[in-house]
């Protein structure tokens, strides 16, 4: 899951350089606005990219899962009030 996350932030960053250079070197010859209008388009991919390279997928491991050092789990569950202490 890692990988597909990080080729697509990757693909979406390399879109949004892709928009900024071709607005300012290709289509502001023809129409500023139109530049204009393709860096903002460009200044959202970034956030968006950071959402989705963050997201947690099904198969991620989340902070409550246990970790496989037993000790370490009951200490952690005790804590958290799932099990009662010896």
């Amino acid at each position: 899951m890692y990988a597909r996350r990080r080729h697509v932030y990757f693909a979406m960053m390399g879109t949004c350089i892709v928009l900024f250079v071709l607005a300012w070197a290709v289509v502001r010859l023809w129409s500023v606005p139109a530049a204009v209008g393709l860096c903002v388009v460009a200044m959202v991919i970034p956030p968006v990219a950071a959402m989705f390279a963050n997201r947690r997928g099904p198969d991620d491991r989340w902070w409550d899962d246990p970790s496989g050092d037993a000790q370490s789990d009951e200490w952690w569950d005790e804590l958290d009030g799932k099990k009662r202490p010896h």
